[in-house]
C-alpha cells in the first residue's frame, strides 16, 4: 500500500483586505496590520514599516481582536433609572442623551463653571479634552497622569526638559551599559523588548534595580532587589562615588548644565539661594579665561565650575561646589545608605565603578562636526555610553519627584543626555520648564478659563489659590500641599467633592476612568462616596456622566452613559501636541481610523465632546453665528490649527500634501495617513541629532517643522531655582506664605537638589506593626483593565496571587495552595499566595487590575477574575494616617501630588482558605448581561 502525502493548502486565503492602524491595547501605540474578510477582522500583525514596532506585536496587539467583539461593549446610551450602584438603567437615543447633558452643564458654564469636574482615564487625547475643558471655562481637568507617573514627567522636566519613555529612549545601537529602575512590562514594551535585543546583540550589559524579578529584570546580566523607595537613595550614593573618584564629565557640566552658574550664598540674604542675574535677567558664570562674570549663554564664554565671586559683601557659589559638598558628604556614603537600600556597600562601589568604567573608558566619538548655542564649533560628538531608563516603580512613591531628579541626575553628571550612547530626547522634546506653559486659574462664568489648566509653576506666585487661601481646583492641584502638581490629582477629585473641600460640585464628568474599582484608592469608601446622600436624600455628588467603551465597575455609579466606540471604530489623533509616537532620530505622529462601523449605536468620545460643545456655544467650537466648526472629531484633526500652520498632525499638510509640521489645512490629510500606512515620520538632519538643547542645527530645524516658534536653548538645571523659591518661601521669605503645618516638609520635599527622605510615613506613624512594603504590577500581557475581560488574554492572567518571598514564605510556613490574611492601617483582604524566591525579602506584590468585581466586564459571577482574583487598592487610602495633630495628609508626593501606590505597608497572616478572595462585594447588575461561557472568533473560509 502506496503512502498518501495529505493535502495541505500551503498559501490559504489570509485575508480580503489589509487595512494598517494603531493599536491601543497598550500605550506603545505600535503600527498594525489589520486583515479583513468579509468585512470583519481576521487577525491582526504588527507593520514592519511602522517606525515604532517595526512589524512587532506582543499578545495585547494581536488580542484586539477579542476586544472588538468583546461581550461588555456598551451598546447604547442609558439613563439611569435605579439607585446609584445598582446598575438599573434604561436605554435612550443619542438625540436624549445630548439633550440631557447640555441641560445639566449648560446651566453651569452661565453661573458657575467650576462646579463641573471633568477628568480623564488613559485617553490619548489630553490636547482636545484639554481645549473642551477651558473653552467650557472650568478650572477642574486633568488626565490619569496625577495617579501613574507625573513625578517621572515632572522631575524630568524641571531638571533636564524632558523624561523618560515618551520624552526620550535610550541610544539602544551605541549604549554598551543599560540600567533600569522600576520597569515593569507594561509600558513601551515591544520598543524596549527590540531595544534589549539590540544592545545584548551588541554586547552590552544590563542592570536591573526593581525589588521584583520579573520581566525586563528576569533578562537583566545584573539584578539588583532594592529595597521599595529607597532608589534616590542608592542613585546618591552612586553620584557620591562618582564625584569622588572624579568620574564626572567636567566638560559637558560646564558646558551645557547650571553647573557654573553663581548662587547666592549668604543665608542672610532674602535672596539666598537664588542665581546671580544680569539686568536681562540671564544667569551669570564667572568665565575662565577672563575670570570676569558673564551670561551663560555668551559666544565664547569658558564658565568656571570652581569660581566663586561675591556682588558687595554678598557671597556667590557655583551650583557644581553646592552639589559636591552636598553629595560628597557621609551622609551618601555606601555604607551609610546600604542597609536602607537593601544592596551592600560594595555591591554599590562595584555598580558605581562598572558605570565609571562604560562612560569613560569605552567613550567615544562620531566624526560628526556640530555648533553650539554659544556659537562654538565642536569637531566630533562625544559619546557616553551609558544609558539610563525609568518608570512608574520610582514614581509611584511619596518622594518620587526627588528620585526621578535624582536620577536625572547621575545621568546628567555621566554626560551621557543627548549623547552618542546614552539618553536621547524624541521630539517635540527637550523643552525647557520656562518652554512649557504655566497654570492657568481665571474662572468667568460663561467664558474660556483664562489658559491651559495643567502646567509647571516657577514660584509660588503661579499657585492656584483664592484670595482666602483656599484652592480654586477641586483636586488641590497646585497648591501648597502639592505645588507642582503637574497632572492634577485625579485620584482626590471624587473625595474631595463628596467632603466639599475645598467646595461642592455638580456634575462630575468622566471618560475611561475606572474610578469605583482598580483606579481608585480606598475602593470601598469610593464606592460609599458616589453613592451617598445628604440630608435632604439628595446625592452628595448630584450628577456624574460617564463615557466608556465596555460595562466596567465605574459604569453602576453614572447617571448617564455616553458609550464610546473600541479603538477600530474610530478616529484617533497621537498628536505631538499631545503624546505622540516619535522616535530619537525622528518626529513622527499617528492615526487610528474606522477600520470597522461599529454595529451598535455607539459614538466616538471626541466627537461627542465636539457635539455637547456646539450646543452649549463653546468658543473654539463654534462661529460668530453659533455654526459648528468641526462637524466631528476626523474633521477637528485636519482642520484644527493650534498655531498658524500647526495642527494635531505635522504629516501631509498645505494643500499640496508636501507641508511637513508647518502648513494649512490639507482636506486629504487623512487619507494621506491612511495611505502611508496610519503614521507619518520626518527625520531629524544627522548634524542636529545629538545635544538637541545645545545645538543649533537641532534649534533651527525644530523650528522649520513646528515643534516651537523660536529657538530656546538651554541648561540642564541640576539646581532648580524653582523648587528653592518654594522652599525660601518655607522658611518665611517672600508674599506668599505656605500654612504653618506645610512649612516642615516643604522645607524637605522642595529642596533645589536632588534629595532623599523617607516615604514610609503611614509605616512609621502605625507604630511600626506593618513593615511589608506591597507592590503590583501591570502584566505584559495587560494594560488597561479592559484587558483583563479579553477572552484570549484571560487565559494567561485569569486569577492572580500575592508572591511571597523566600524569607516571608518560610518564615509563616506557608506552602502551594495556602493563603494569607493581609492587613494594613486602612484595610484587610484574604488572598492566595505564591512563593517566588526573585523578590526583595520585604516586599510582595502581585499583578495589578486583575481583580474583578461580580456582575461587571459581562462576566460571569463566578469567573477566577472576581473569585480568585484580586486588588491592593482595597489596602490603600487616598489619606494617610492621622499626625499627632489629628490632621491627616493626602497619600501622595508632597511635591507633585502623585498617589504613593508603592508606600504601601502591610502585615501578613496565614489562614485558612476561604471559597473566595476577601472583601467580597455584592454583585453588580451589568447593563449588557453574562457573555457567553465560550467565546470564538472566525471569519470568513
Amino acid at each position: 500500500m502506496t503512502h498518501h502525502q495529505p493535502a495541505i493548502e500551503t498559501s490559504p486565503k489570509v485575508s480580503d483586505e489589509i487595512r494598517k492602524t494603531t493599536c491601543y491595547m497598550c500605550a506603545c501605540r505600535c503600527g498594525i496590520n489589520v486583515h479583513m474578510k468579509d468585512g470583519k477582522v481576521a487577525y491582526i500583525e504588527g507593520n514592519r514599516d511602522h517606525p515604532v514596532n517595526k512589524g512587532v506585536l506582543c499578545a495585547k496587539g494581536s488580542a484586539g481582536i477579542m476586544q472588538v467583539n468583546a461581550p461588555s461593549r456598551l451598546k447604547n446610551p442609558m439613563l439611569r433609572v435605579g439607585p446609584r450602584g445598582s446598575g438599573e438603567f434604561k436605554d435612550i437615543s443619542w438625540e436624549e442623551a445630548l439633550t440631557i447633558a447640555t441641560d445639566w452643564l449648560k446651566p453651569l458654564r452661565e453661573t458657575a463653571p467650576e462646579k463641573l469636574a471633568f477628568f480623564t482615564g488613559r485617553d490619548q487625547s489630553q490636547s482636545f479634552t484639554g481645549m473642551w475643558a477651558q473653552n467650557y471655562g472650568t478650572p477642574n481637568y486633568a488626565a490619569h497622569g496625577g495617579f501613574c507617573s507625573v513625578n517621572m514627567a515632572a522631575g524630568g522636566i524641571y531638571t533636564m526638559g524632558g523624561a523618560f519613555w515618551e520624552f526620550g529612549q535610550p541610544d539602544w545601537d551605541r549604549a554598551k551599559l543599560f540600567m533600569i529602575f522600576g520597569v515593569a512590562e507594561d509600558h513601551d514594551s515591544n520598543p524596549i523588548k527590540m531595544g534589549i535585543g539590540r544592545l545584548k546583540a551588541n554586547g552590552g550589559k544590563i542592570y536591573g534595580v526593581n525589588p521584583i524579578r520579573s520581566g525586563y529584570n528576569a533578562v537583566a546580566d545584573e539584578w539588583v532587589g532594592i529595597t521599595p523607595g529607597t532608589d534616590g537613595l542608592f542613585i546618591l550614593a552612586l553620584v557620591h562615588e562618582l564625584l569622588k573618584a572624579g568620574k564626572v564629565d567636567l566638560n559637558y557640566l560646564a558646558q551645557f548644565t547650571n553647573s557654573p552658574v553663581l548662587v547666592n550664598d549668604d543665608p542672610k540674604s532674602d535672596d539666598y539661594g537664588l542665581f546671580l542675574r544680569d539686568k536681562d535677567g540671564k544667569m551669570q558664570v564667572i568665565d575662565r579665561k577672563t575670570g570676569k562674570l558673564a551670561a551663560f549663554d555668551k559666544k565664547g564664554v569658558k564658565p568656571d565650575l570652581a569660581a566663586s565671586h561675591k556682588v558687595g559683601k554678598t557671597p556667590y557659589r557655583t551650583v557644581f561646589q553646592l552639589m559636591a559638598e552636598k553629595y560628597l558628604s557621609d551622609e551618601y556614603t555606601p555604607e551609610a545608605v546600604a542597609e536602607r537600600c537593601g544592596i551592600s556597600a560594595g555591591r554599590i562601589r562595584a555598580i558605581a565603578a562598572d558605570i565609571a568604567r562604560v562612560a569613560f573608558d569605552e567613550a567615544f566619538e562620531l566624526d560628526i562636526p556640530w555648533t553650539d548655542f554659544r556659537g562654538d564649533k565642536h569637531k566630533t560628538m562625544q559619546g557616553r555610553p551609558v544609558a539610563f531608563h525609568s518608570m512608574r516603580g520610582i514614581s509611584a512613591h511619596a518622594n518620587g519627584f526627588q528620585t526621578a531628579r535624582a536620577l536625572h541626575m547621575l545621568q546628567i553628571i555621566l554626560g551621557s543626555v543627548e549623547a552618542p550612547g546614552g539618553f536621547r530626547f524624541k521630539p517635540p522634546y527637550p523643552k525647557p520648564v520656562e518652554g512649557h506653559p504655566k497654570p492657568h486659574f481665571g474662572v468667568t462664568p460663561g467664558k474660556p478659563l483664562n489658559g491651559p489648566h495643567l502646567g509647571y509653576p516657577q514660584g509660588p506666585e503661579d499657585l492656584g489659590l483664592k484670595p482666602d487661601g483656599t484652592a480654586v481646583r477641586i483636586d488641590k492641584a497646585f497648591t501648597w500641599e502639592n505645588p507642582l502638581s503637574a497632572h492634577g490629582l485625579m485620584h482626590m477629585v471624587i473625595s474631595n467633592a463628596h467632603a466639599g473641600d475645598p467646595y461642592k460640585i455638580d456634575t462630575l464628568f468622566m471618560f475611561m476612568a475606572n474610578m469605583s474599582w482598580n483606579s481608585s484608592m480606598n475602593t470601598s469608601g469610593v464606592m460609599e462616596m458616589l453613592t451617598d446622600k445628604d440630608e435632604d436624600g439628595e446625592y452628595v455628588i448630584p450628577r456624574i456622566i460617564y463615557s466608556d467603551a465596555y460595562s466596567s465597575e465605574m459604569v453602576a455609579y453614572a447617571d448617564l452613559i455616553l458609550p464610546d466606540t473600541t479603538y477600530l471604530e474610530r478616529h484617533d489623533c497621537i498628536s505631538l501636541l499631545d503624546r505622540p509616537i516619535c522616535e530619537a532620530d525622528a518626529m513622527a505622529d499617528s492615526i487610528r481610523w474606522p477600520v470597522i462601523e461599529p454595529d451598535r449605536d455607539v459614538r466616538g468620545f471626541q466627537s461627542v465632546l465636539i457635539d455637547l460643545a456646539v450646543r452649549l456655544g463653546l468658543p473654539g467650537f463654534v462661529d460668530d453665528k453659533g455654526a459648528a466648526i468641526y462637524k466631528d472629531y476626523a474633521d477637528y484633526i485636519v482642520n484644527h490649527q493650534r498655531r498658524p500652520g500647526v495642527g494635531p498632525l505635522a504629516g501631509f499638510r498645505g494643500k499640496d500634501g508636501k507641508g511637513v509640521g508647518r502648513g494649512e489645512p490639507n482636506p486629504n490629510q487623512l487619507q494621506a495617513y491612511i495611505d502611508n500606512g496610519g503614521f507619518f515620520e520626518a527625520h531629524i538632519p544627522e548634524d542636529a541629532a545629538y545635544f538637541k538643547p545645545w545645538n543649533k542645527a537641532y534649534q533651527k530645524w525644530a523650528v522649520e517643522v513646528g515643534l516651537f516658534d523660536h529657538e530656546q536653548p538651554y541648561l540642564f538645571s541640576i539646581y532648580s531655582e524653582p523648587l528653592r523659591k518654594f522652599q525660601r518661601a518655607a522658611e518665611g521669605i517672600g508674599e506668599h506664605q505656605p500654612p504653618e503645618h506645610l512649612r516642615e516638609s516643604l522645607k524637605v520635599s522642595m529642596d533645589p537638589l536632588p534629595v532623599w527622605y523617607s516615604p514610609n510615613v503611614a509605616e512609621n506613624e502605625a507604630g511600626g506593626e506593618f513593615t511589608v512594603t506591597a507592590l503590583t504590577q501591570r502584566p505584559m500581557a495587560m494594560y488597561h483593565s479592559w484587558g483583563t475581560q479579553n477572552a484570549w488574554l484571560r487565559q494567561l492572567h485569569g486569577r492572580n496571587p500575592l508572591y511571597v518571598p523566600t524569607k516571608i514564605w518560610e518564615q509563616h510556613g506557608f506552602a502551594e495552595g495556602d493563603w494569607a490574611k493581609v492587613t494594613s492601617p486602612h484595610g484587610t483582604i484574604t488572598v492566595p499566595v505564591a512563593h517566588q524566591a526573585g523578590l526583595n525579602e520585604n516586599t510582595v506584590w502581585t499583578w495589578n487590575a486583575i481583580g474583578k468585581r461580580k456582575g461587571a466586564w459581562a462576566l460571569d459571577e463566578g469567573a477566577p477574575e472576581a473569585t480568585k482574583g484580586f486588588l491592593l487598592n482595597h489596602l490603600i487610602h487616598e489619606l494617610l494616617p492621622a499626625k499627632k495633630d489629628g490632621m491627616r495628609w493626602n497619600n501622595s508626593d508632597p511635591v507633585t501630588g502623585q498617589a504613593a501606590w508603592f508606600d504601601l505597608k502591610v502585615k501578613i497572616e496565614k489562614v485558612a482558605p476561604p471559597n473566595e478572595v476577601q472583601p467580597n462585594f455584592p454583585p453588580i447588575k451589568s447593563p449588557v448581561g453574562k457573555g457567553p461561557k465560550n467565546l470564538a472568533w472566525k471569519v470568513g473560509k
